[in-house]
C-alpha cells in the first residue's frame, strides 16, 4: 500500500476518533476515489504515491469547480462545504506554484526549447508540466505558455 493512502487512512480514523465530520467525509469520499481507480480497468491493482495525488489533484479540482458553480447558484452554504472540502484535500497534495515561480518556470523551458511561436507550445507544454510535476493546474500552464510564446 503506498505510503500516501496508508497516511489518508491513518488521518480519517483520527478524524473519525475526533468527531470531525468534514474531514471524515472528504476522506472517506477521496479513499473511495482511489479504491475506485484501483479497480478500474481490466486487472485490480495498487496505486503508487504518484497515481494517489493525480486522484486527489481530480478531487480537489472538482471541490473548486462545484464551490464555483454552488456559489454562482447563488447556494453559499453548499458553496462553502465545497471549498472546505477543497481546503482538506490541498493539505495533501504539494505546495502549490506561485504564480511568479510558474512564470519563471515557464520562461526556463521556453528558453531551453528555443520556442518562437504558438507552433511550439506542445513542445513547451510537455516539458512544463514534467517541470511542474502537479504543483500547478494544467490550465494554468497552458495559459503562461501562451502568453509568452504569443
Amino acid at each position: 500500500m503506498s505510503d500516501l493512502k496508508q497516511k489518508l487512512r491513518d488521518d480519517l480514523t483520527t478524524a473519525m476518533k475526533a468527531r470531525d465530520e468534514l474531514t471524515t467525509a472528504t476522506l472517506r469520499m477521496v479513499l473511495a476515489a482511489v479504491t475506485a481507480e484501483e479497480v478500474s480497468g481490466k486487472e485490480a491493482r495498487e496505486l503508487t504515491d504518484d497515481e494517489v495525488q493525480a486522484v486527489l489533484r481530480r478531487e480537489a479540482k472538482k471541490r473548486r469547480e462545484a464551490a464555483e458553480a454552488f456559489g454562482g447558484a447563488g447556494r453559499t452554504e453548499q458553496a462553502e462545504r465545497e471549498r472546505a472540502e477543497g481546503d482538506v484535500v490541498a493539505g495533501y497534495l504539494p505546495q502549490q506554484l506561485t504564480d511568479a515561480d510558474l512564470v519563471a518556470l515557464v520562461a526556463e523551458v521556453v528558453a531551453a526549447t528555443g520556442a518562437s511561436g504558438m507552433g511550439d507550445m506542445g513542445k513547451v507544454m510537455g516539458q512544463a508540466n514534467a517541470k511542474v510535476a502537479g504543483r500547478a493546474e494544467g490550465g494554468r500552464v497552458a495559459a503562461e505558455v501562451r502568453r509568452q510564446l504569443g
